[in-house]
Parts: C-alpha cells; structure tokens; sequence
C-alpha cells in the first residue's frame, strides 16, 4: 500500500506530529530524527521532508499542535458564562495545569529555548500569540464587569497570571520545591492575590 493510500489529505503531517511526540516522551530530543521518524511511521525516508525542512521545523509543528489544543481548551473554559467568574477562574487554571502536567514533554518544547532562541517560525509565533491572546480574555472579562481597579491593566494582569502559572509548572517539571499535587492549591492562591474575586460574581 502507498503512503498515498495510507494517509490522506494532510493525515500523514498529523500522523508525524503525533509520532514525533511519542518518540520525544520516550527518548527525549536525541532520539528524534526524520529518519527515524520515517521508520517508525512506516514510510520512506524522503516522506517527512515533504512536510517539514528539517528537525526543528517538525519540533516546530509538534509545538504549535500543542500551543493550538491549549488555546482550544482555555477558550473552552473562559467562555463558560454558565459559571461565575469564580469558577471560570478555577477552571481556566485547572485546564492550564492539567494540559503542562499531562503533556509535560510537549509543554517544555513549545516553551523550550531550543525553539524560541534562533529566529522562531511565524507560525509558532503566531500560535503562541494567539494562546495567550485567548488566557487574556479572562482578565479583560473581570475588567470589563467592574472586578478590578480602576488603574489595573488587563493585560499586564494576564502577563503576571500567564508567568505566575509557567513559573509553578516549571519548577515542579525540574522538581524545585513545588510538588505536582500541590500545584492547584498553589495556584489558585496565587491568582486569588492578583483579582479579587467575590463569590456572586
């Protein structure tokens, strides 16, 4: 059977992003290479290259795939009306954490230097803005119904809420202090210093 009757309409791109991911959770970056890529997947060693240049254009796309999930599932969250501020503030945290938690490996590579130190692709940026554009939207819905200051800024609320978060996660994935299970907890009492939510909300 061809790779042509195997995959279809973009099916192998996706395919090699989710191997990819796989072969980074079980070996880490070194063992990652298109042509093992190739050979895991089942098809030949020129296949890959149709759909990414070289390793770190697919360690871009696995990146962006996760940046795009994430964004998916805080909009989720944060457009959740049925709920009070309250809860959509404990629930846009509780999906944050658990997509860092679940999918650590990808989580560390979409935040990874290894990306973002060499002129990082348009559409990585693009992804990642367009993530945090989405988290932002939870402090502008506070600002907009009269839950902060009058001189709080939504958006540097979102920059503190965003690097509040990455920093937990981070010194928990490296074992710092912070241990998994706490990492809710710590959280929600980290952002209920920064908005002041009131339960009627």
């Amino acid at each position: 059977m061809s790779e042509q009757q195997q995959y279809h309409h973009g099916d192998l791109r996706n395919k090699l992003i989710s191997i990819s991911l796989e072969m980074l959770q079980e070996n880490g970056m070194p063992g990652l290479s298109l042509r093992k890529l190739a050979e895991r997947a089942g098809v030949s060693r020129s296949a890959p290259y149709h759909h990414f240049k070289d390793k770190n254009d697919l360690l871009a796309a696995v990146a962006e795939q996760g940046f795009e999930v994430l964004t998916e599932q805080l909009s989720s969250a944060i457009s959740r009306t049925d709920l009070s501020m309250q809860e959509r503030l404990e629930l846009t945290i509780q999906c944050y954490l658990s997509f860092a938690m679940e999918n650590d490996t990808q989580y560390e590579l979409m935040f990874g230097r290894e990306l973002w130190r060499d002129n990082p692709s348009p559409r990585l940026q693009r992804t990642a803005k367009d993530c945090f554009r989405a988290y932002a939207q939870l402090p502008e819905q506070f600002h907009q119904q009269g839950l902060l200051k009058a001189d709080d800024d939504p958006l540097r609320l979102a920059q503190v809420m965003w690097s509040t978060l990455h920093g937990l996660i981070k010194i928990s994935h490296d074992g710092i202090v912070v241990r998994k299970e706490d990492l809710a907890d710590i959280s929600r009492y980290a952002l209920a210093h920064l908005i002041p939510v009131t339960t009627s909300s």
